[in-house]
């Protein structure tokens, strides 16, 4: 693919997560912010294998930032047990993706994949009333679910 094509797709998928940030409600949101960290890292894990360290570093960090985001936005007053769970959840995969950065551990992303997902598909099953209810009740429904 050449360079302009690539360069065209690029600023066509930089637009259409645009619009569709601008347009998601709080569920789609931390939905996408999964998906986000969950891409860094499956790039992140293919550049180690390739040796490519200094692109698998800006990909982990990318995916820590999201994490941070994520936990970030959990309200540990109001969320209660279950958001000091996902907030110590998130600081541990953060731990685990700073270690396999600094020692080229697959294992540990895939680690941290298998939790994402794990949480990840909470928020995909969770019933349309919850997710058009506030964001802290959809917190509690998918760390029941």
């Amino acid at each position: 693919m050449n360079v302009l094509k690539k360069r065209g797709l690029n600023q066509y998928g930089k637009v259409a997560v645009g619009s569709e940030v601008d347009f998601a409600s709080p569920h789609r949101l931390i939905q996408m912010l999964m998906e986000g960290a969950l891409e860094k890292i499956a790039t992140a894990k293919g550049l180690m294998v390739r040796g490519e360290t200094a692109a698998k570093g800006e990909h982990i960090s990318w995916a820590i930032s999201i994490i941070g985001g994520l936990q970030g936005s959990l309200d540990l007053e109001a969320g209660g047990e279950i958001a000091q769970n996902l907030d110590d959840l998130y600081s541990y995969i953060v731990k685990r993706l700073t270690e396999a950065n600094l020692h080229d551990d697959v294992s540990g992303l895939d680690e941290v994949m298998s939790l994402l997902l794990e949480i990840k598909s909470a928020w995909d099953v969770m019933p349309e009333s919850i997710k058009k209810a506030s964001p802290k009740a959809g917190v509690a429904v998918a760390a029941e679910l």
